[in-house]
């Protein structure tokens, strides 16, 4: 729509309020709809913030410098004495003078903090991926009911290095779950509530979705069978119910809460904040709604913010899978159409759904 010229005007021309009404809705639509896009403006914005700031310092250092020209530093060196009524003297005649540089001083080398370590601004943001080195647990714990396994997979005898969640994308074994849960994997296990375990390998992924799909190399596999949930492929309300499932801990744990931001962490289009405790183990796992439908992707939360949990929307998901190279796969994912949840209480929407949530284990 844009050439990279005009795009870059536009971009600027938005975050500078010089748009019409009717202009930052379109724009805001254009946003909604390309992830690229809304990357450049967010981007554009972080730059020119910056640029801000250094104006501002510069400014800083002006004013320091001209308060400092004000004071008479010889005068002040000769009018120094050791008797306590000439020091008060002293500082009553310059202490306006002195407020002032000490304030912009101040201000100065915050400011230079600030401008100097702007990586603090992404602190609040945490991936919940989990550090299985980190838990020590016997190998009976960390491996259940490996020996009734209907597969040949036998998993490593290690806890592996990270852990988080994944979930059912096709019943031909494609699971999905979040790139920076695989990142950097040498090998990959699956394992659901039942024990039933697999090993996996990543075939697609996308740091900028935080995606990534993985496939099963089981040769005693065959199917998962009818998937009872599908992906909704309209935007969820504010307020709308949601539940997960994941594995923060060696047993799947379920949580519920509500949408409450149709956007994620810093205004990110792709995701959703929901409110939901979620801990690291989370990442990688279902965001339901009461019908049924995924509505997002697990991936992280906001530190400094109570039950702050950000998802990523199931309208990305769909983006993501549709924009994976055909030689990538052996065969195209097809989502289910159909749903089996929907009408059912909670408990029975989770005793059908439980089965096609996997515990991630991650070795390197």
């Amino acid at each position: 729509m844009y050439g990279d010229l005009n795009l870059a005007n536009e971009i600027e021309r938005y975050l500078k309020g010089e748009m019409t009404v009717a202009e930052r809705k379109q724009f805001d639509s254009l946003r909604e709809e390309d992830a690229d896009l809304d990357h450049k403006v967010v981007e554009q914005e972080q730059f020119m913030n910056k640029l801000t700031a250094v104006a501002n310092r510069r400014k800083l250092k002006a004013q320091l410098n001209e308060f400092h020209s004000e004071l008479n530093v010889a005068e002040i060196k000769n009018a120094v004495k050791p008797e306590e009524v000439k020091i008060i003297q002293l500082f009553r005649k310059y202490k306006a003078n002195i407020a002032v540089a000490a304030s912009v001083a101040i201000l100065t080398v915050f400011g230079t903090l600030f401008i100097t370590n702007p990586g603090k601004q992404n602190s609040t943001y945490s991936a919940l991926r989990r550090d299985m080195e980190s838990i020590k647990r016997s190998q009976n714990a960390l491996i259940r009911n490996i020996n009734s396994n209907k597969s040949h997979t036998r998993m490593p005898a290690a806890p592996g290095t990270f852990g988080g969640t994944s979930f059912v994308l096709s019943s031909d074994g494609f699971l999905i779950t979040n790139y920076h849960v695989i990142n950097g994997a040498d090998s990959i296990y699956i394992q659901n509530e039942k024990g039933d375990a697999f090993k996996v390998k990543t075939v697609y992924s996308d740091p900028a979705y935080d995606l990534a799909v993985l496939k099963i190399e089981d040769p005693a596999f065959n199917s998962f069978g009818s998937l009872p949930y599908t992906f909704k492929k309209s935007k969820s309300d504010l307020g709308e119910e949601v539940f997960t499932l994941g594995f923060p801990r060696d047993e799947m744990v379920y949580g519920k809460g509500y949408l409450s931001s149709a956007t994620g962490f810093g205004g990110d289009t792709i995701a959703y904040q929901v409110s939901i405790p979620a801990n690291p183990g989370n990442s990688g796992g279902p965001l339901v709604d009461s019908k049924g439908n995924v509505v997002g992707v697990i991936s992280g939360k906001q530190t400094l913010t109570e039950g702050a949990t950000f998802a990523v929307r199931s309208q990305s998901i769909l983006k993501f899978i549709n924009s994976i190279p055909q030689d990538s796969l052996k065969s195209k994912i097809t989502v289910n159409k159909k749903n089996a949840l929907s009408g059912l209480s909670r408990t029975q929407q989770i005793k059908k759904l439980q089965d096609y949530v996997y515990m991630v284990k991650v070795y390197n």
